[in-house]
């Protein structure tokens, strides 16, 4: 497997899509052991205009669910759909 894996390969695995899928890379993985990911935010992000108007945070159950996103990707995982 090539590192780091992108959008294309990333969908292959993961069942989420956009606005949903909150995985942009994965950059690390050991098979059964543990997984690195990236989520990319811009200042645009529309959790970002509404969640703490003039103190831009991603809000935690988002930052969740993005791990656990990137959990899903391990090999053996329940999420997965291959």
């Amino acid at each position: 497997m090539n590192l780091p894996l992108g959008y294309e390969e990333i969908v292959k695995i993961l069942p989420h899509r956009y606005p949903f899928l909150l995985v942009d890379r994965v950059t690390e993985l050991e098979t059964g052991k543990r997984v690195k990911g990236i989520k990319n935010v811009t200042i645009n992000e529309p959790f970002f205009q509404g969640h703490f108007p003039g103190n831009p945070i991603m809000p935690g159950v988002l930052i969740i669910e993005a791990m656990a996103q990137v959990g899903g990707y391990l090999p053996g995982s329940p999420c997965r759909k291959t």
